[in-house]
């Protein structure tokens, strides 16, 4: 089951974070064909333009070993209209009469050319987590604007992609 503290990500994601890690590394792929720490033309990701500063790189293989170890992969969240990671969320903001749907995880380029990614620990995400349909919440905007908010549906990812 899916914890808030979980980072939910698809699969897709969750490769392509292992693919980065294994370039930073530079260890090589299966085909020896495919990037090692210079990012050849067969990567799926490009080698990263802070490659040879060791600071830096050090930095980003933990934080990718981080995401990695705390990762919930496709998880199905169950379809009871409580937002949590993994859930597409439907919102309206106070005072306005559209609505924005988002899916609650890590953000990944599997997903972000689809649709909208908010992290759990963004302020809105943070703010939105455990709700239920029709509850308001309110969130500080990162500017320090108190907004309301209030949750009209969260539904599996998965069940969002196949319908």
């Amino acid at each position: 089951m899916t914890r808030t503290t979980d980072r939910w990500m698809t699969r897709e994601g969750y490769e392509r974070l292992q693919e980065e890690l294994r370039v930073l590394r530079g260890l090589p792929d299966d085909d020896p064909d495919t990037a090692g720490a210079d990012g050849g033309a067969g990567s799926t990701v490009p080698a990263p333009r802070y490659i040879h500063d060791p600071a830096v790189r050090q930095a980003r293989v933990h934080t990718i070993e981080r995401l990695l170890s705390e990762a919930v992969v496709d998880e199905a969240a169950p379809d009871d209209g409580i937002a949590a990671p993994g859930k597409v969320l439907t919102i309206r903001y106070d005072g306005e009469d559209g609505t924005e749907e988002f899916l609650l995880g890590l953000r990944d380029a599997s997903v972000a050319d689809r649709m909208t990614v908010y992290s759990p620990e963004s302020p809105l995400g943070a703010s939105l987590l455990g709700a239920r349909r029709g509850e308001r919440r309110t969130f500080t905007s990162p500017r320090g604007a108190v907004i309301g908010v209030t949750l009209l549906g969260a539904e599996p990812y998965r069940a969002f992609v196949a319908g």
